[in-house]
């Protein structure tokens, strides 16, 4: 069938009226133009005027057609032409931003960055074992999808329901019982792709339309090795927390896993490395004992932030301060790996605290003059959220983080 190109001529394309207001615009300015050249004064002068209003209306139809136009190619109700305009010209000129860990804290982290910045990369563990995650690699071979599938869910610009959709749970009366419907789609799509997990997760994040990249931080499929200081050892990131002895080091079951090319790129690029925050030593340091992360983190030109969690982990860092945070990250990896370091130094409300004696959970020592004698700057303030749990506010922490990096760096916008 003929392509018509009176169809954008037709009723309801909201395109016709303001065609007509542009033309009727231009028929006044032709008009004025005549009335100019006549040698009264009082014409020319209201030659002027029409011409005037004939601009007005030329410019008044052009403007309202393009939005009319525009409209047509964007999701209804979704984005508004100055959301675009905001993204394109304003966050897509901030700084690169790249963020290193795993779990919920990164998540959540990502989900208000990306108002600061369209320039973010999550780099993200893939060494979970736990839940859907870990039933899904026992089957399939792959790396663990889990945080990946959060990570992309918190930069997507995808209608709301399409991440309810990706972070949706089926029931426990379900043959997929606990299965994740956004890591049974990543699974899909590896089969779908050969198995080339970066590949998948491209494309995933195409469907979700994300603001940013997810990459993960190798494809190798690794578990955890956790050594502790009684001469015990156990395999597997969910089987790691141990309340009866402490972690003395963390390797992994792939001693040849190598970093992702993407992920490289993305540290050697950055303005802007950020290091957490999440479970120190399965989410966090997992990603920098993969061969040669750590080295590129550290030779990378970037502000490297490290943002130290607010409550110790039983099993994990029980007794830590943010200090001991710190000497785990550089023992596994080295010094350089860290500029600075965002601590929480607000005082958590004793009935909240008080929920977490059972978990054997305590907040985090903020011992900022220890910090400082290992070399780093320290930004200390209150990053607290206290509803059922005690955590990072995202607000409170996005604001603190930008402070810091545009305190510590001249960002050009």
């Amino acid at each position: 069938m003929p392509k018509n190109p009176f169809k954008w001529l037709y009723p309801g394309m909201k395109v016709k009226r303001w065609l007509f207001t542009s033309l009727l615009g231009v028929i006044i300015v032709g008009f004025g133009a005549i009335l100019t050249a006549e040698p009264y004064v009082f014409v020319s002068t209201f030659g002027v005027i029409w011409i005037i209003c004939g601009i007005c209306l030329i410019v008044i139809g052009m403007a309202k057609m393009i939005v009319s136009l525009l409209t047509l190619f964007l999701p209804k109700g979704e984005r508004e032409l100055v959301n675009i305009l905001y993204q394109r010209r304003y966050l897509e000129r901030g700084p690169k931003i790249v963020v290193i860990g795993g779990g919920h804290g990164l998540s959540h982290l990502i989900f208000g960055l990306k108002e600061y910045s369209a320039n973010i990369t999550a780099v993200v563990t893939v060494a979970d074992s736990g839940g859907s995650s870990g039933r899904l690699r026992e089957e399939f071979n792959i790396v663990a999808p889990g945080d990946i599938r959060n990570c992309l869910v918190a930069l997507a610009d995808a209608p709301a329901l399409m991440g309810e959709l990706f972070q949706f749970r089926f029931s426990k009366d379900s043959e997929l019982k606990g299965h994740n419907f956004g890591n049974l789609f990543l699974t899909a799509m590896v089969q779908l792709t050969d198995g080339d997990f970066e590949r998948a997760v491209k494309e995933t994040s195409k469907v979700l339309a994300i603001r940013g990249k997810v990459i993960p931080s190798t494809v190798k499929n690794i578990h955890l090795i956790a050594d502790y200081e009684d001469g015990t050892k156990t395999e597997g990131e969910a089987q790691i927390p141990n309340p009866n002895s402490r972690i003395k080091k963390i390797s992994l079951t792939d001693v040849d896993a190598r970093p992702t090319k993407e992920a490289l790129e993305a540290i050697e690029e950055a303005d802007i490395i950020v290091l957490g925050p999440g479970s120190l030593f399965t989410s966090v340091i997992p990603n920098l004992i993969i061969d040669g992360m750590s080295e590129a983190i550290a030779k990378a030109q970037a502000f490297k932030i490290y943002i130290c969690n607010v409550m110790t982990q039983n099993g994990e860092t029980d007794g830590f301060s943010a200090s001991d945070h710190i000497k785990a990250i550089v023992n596994h990896s080295n010094k350089g790996v860290i500029d600075a370091c965002l601590i929480n130094n607000a005082e958590a409300p004793s009935d909240a605290l008080h929920r977490y004696e059972d978990e054997k959970s305590f907040p985090v020592k903020p011992d900022m003059e220890i910090i400082r004698e290992m070399g780093y700057r320290v930004a200390a303030t209150d990053l607290l959220g206290v509803t059922d749990y005690v955590r990072h506010d995202s607000s409170k922490l996005n604001k603190a983080l930008i402070k810091l990096i545009e305190t510590h760096r001249v960002i050009k916008r």
